[in-house]
């Protein structure tokens, strides 16, 4: 049995960069408070009819993985594409990156895990790879979230946390067993599922058309909804759980990790791990900062950016962990 390795990274996010201050213009918020409660001091938006979509933004960052990789684009088996924020409500983009990277006709598969979806992403590859049935095989996660978003007073709780952009990740084969994904976790509790959610549209509620019709300035189904507190106990939590869960799996402990990259979804959950854990600051790569939460492209775009800083390196053992709506969440634990 093979083991699979990340051979080539990449990541993409829009030049329009949107400040705590800009969003101050828009609705009642600041600087300040933005920063205390998530630690985000900025974040990139698409501008409307600039060309950059899900789908292109994560063409963007996969030419770079390729590239990175050292292979050329017909070298790919199978197409893994996570995201919350699809160009269509189908087909869905890992068909469309397929056309727009002119792949040979291989299968593409569409995972919708919100913030633990380059996780379970990573998870499915790593297993194709294992069995022996692909080589290579082209991971994306990518998001458009600034288009959907309530850009009021009404909407800021989740408006002021999240970003667009894309990261991706080759996986290929690796034959020492001691190097690349050593083991993946995944988990799901969807008893907590409305909590961090986005109803509309959807079949089995509100559909396009009855928004419509409705036409009610006050329908909030279309916007993305978080019980922010809620979330945040059982993040930690869970987080803790799943990393804790993946090192005794590879008989390890904390005291071995040279890289833990959490998704970016709120800067206190990265350090309030850090501190469970008793890691250093170079022991954690947090950019939340810079680009908010871009949910399925968060783990790429700051895996792609610790790389490319040197503080990723051969031999390092590295974690990745993520928690979002679902509830899902999930763990990576590589040697690289």
């Amino acid at each position: 049995m093979y083991n699979s390795k990340i051979s080539g990274l990449g990541y993409y996010v829009p030049e329009n960069v949107v400040t705590n201050d800009d969003l101050s213009k828009l609705m009642d918020t600041n600087d300040s408070w933005i920063q205390e409660r998530t630690g985000i001091q900025e974040r990139r938006h698409v501008i409307k009819g600039d060309g950059d979509t899900t789908t292109t933004m994560g063409v963007k960052a996969a030419k770079v993985a390729i590239e990175r990789a050292g292979i050329d684009k017909d070298d790919i088996d199978f197409i893994i594409f996570a995201t919350l924020s699809p160009d269509y409500y189908f087909p869905g983009p890992g068909v469309l990156v397929q056309r727009d990277l002119n792949i040979k006709t291989v299968g593409a598969l569409d995972i919708r895990n919100q913030c633990s979806g380059f996780i379970y992403s990573l998870s499915v590859a790593d297993q194709y790879i294992k069995s022996g049935m692909y080589k290579n095989i082209l991971v994306i996660g990518s998001e458009l979230h600034s288009h959907g978003l309530d850009m009021t007073t009404r909407g800021r709780g989740v408006s002021v946390i999240f970003g667009d952009g894309a990261g991706a990740a080759i996986l290929s084969r690796e034959e020492d067993s001691t190097k690349g994904i050593l083991s993946t976790h995944l988990h799901s509790e969807g008893e907590h599922a409305e909590q961090l959610s986005l109803i509309a549209p959807g079949m089995g509620k509100r559909w396009v058309t009855d928004i419509i019709a409705d036409q009610d300035e006050n329908d909030e189904s279309y916007y993305p909804y978080m019980n922010g507190q809620f979330v945040f106990k059982n993040a930690v939590v869970r987080f803790s759980e799943v990393i804790i869960e993946g090192l005794k799996k590879n008989q390890l402990e904390a005291a071995n990790i040279d890289m833990l990259i959490p998704h970016q979804a709120n800067l206190r959950i990265s350090q309030f791990v850090q501190k469970k854990f008793g890691l250093r600051n170079d022991q954690v790569f947090n950019n939340i900062m810079k680009y908010g939460n871009t949910t399925a492209a968060s783990i790429p775009i700051a895996l792609t950016e610790a790389w490319e800083q040197n503080k990723v390196k051969s031999g390092d053992l590295v974690v990745l962990a993520a928690f979002g709506s679902g509830f899902t969440w999930g763990s990576a634990i590589i040697k690289w």
